[in-house]
């Protein structure tokens, strides 16, 4: 029996599909969509000047992401605003996050622990609004954030098990986006401070019972701040 050889996808339909991915992704992340607004092939298909193809290609990788959804009639939107979406994505970084931290309290070599310090470095002196991000957490900030979170667990060598941190990442930082304002009651830089310490000194019950607390404190901040 002859087999279907699909060809290749061209490096052009891959460069529009990134651009339209990156533009989109960023209109997300940015609140140019309301939660739950509609993503129709077609309009973003006559709004970028490309075929549908190369829409749904882009669309389908949001979705991996967790910045957009599927319809059951197979149409796509942004999540909708929702404390059981965000607890769940609680509730799957603190059983995951925390068992990343003690592997790579483990297996983390010198270099693991030079740029642990390093990200820590550049959070601590990032500053976390700025006046022209109001009353949200500046775009500097949150990418130091995330280096920082992420470095503490690169070192437990698994590319798999990261892969699985950058998509919750990417997640939540949509609820952060859509809802984290000033909140004068939370001491971030000291939470992240003794992150730092703890890990470094290799102590990972220390560690992962901090880590655990941190992200518990960012779930029931985002559950208030929506209520």
């Amino acid at each position: 029996m002859a087999r279907t050889v699909h060809p290749p996808t061209s490096p052009a339909k891959q460069m529009l599909s990134e651009q339209v991915y990156a533009h989109l992704r960023n209109a997300i992340m940015r609140g140019e969509y309301a939660p739950g607004d509609a993503l129709k092939p077609q309009d973003l298909s006559r709004q970028h000047g490309v075929s549908l193809a190369v829409v749904r290609e882009a669309l389908v990788r949001l979705v991996g992401e967790g910045l957009a959804e599927r319809l059951t009639n197979r149409g796509f939107a942004v999540p909708a605003f929702s404390d059981d979406r965000w607890q769940q994505i609680g509730e799957a970084r603190r059983a995951i996050e925390p068992v990343l931290l003690r592997m790579s309290i483990e297996r983390g070599d010198v270099n693991w622990e030079g740029d642990v310090r390093a990200a820590h470095h550049r959070l601590a002196r990032t500053p976390v609004f700025t006046p022209e991000d109001g009353e949200y957490y500046s775009e500097a900030w949150a990418e130091a954030h995330r280096v920082f979170h992420r470095t503490l667990l690169a070192g437990c060598g698994n590319p798999v098990l990261l892969e699985t941190f950058d998509r919750m990442w990417v997640a939540s930082e949509l609820a952060r986006r859509w809802s984290a304002h000033r909140n004068p009651e939370r001491d971030g830089i000291d939470e992240h401070r003794r992150l730092e310490e703890a890990a470094l000194a290799r102590n990972p019950d220390v560690a992962a019972d901090m880590l655990t607390r941190h992200l518990t404190l960012t779930t029931v901040a985002l559950a208030e701040q929506e209520a």
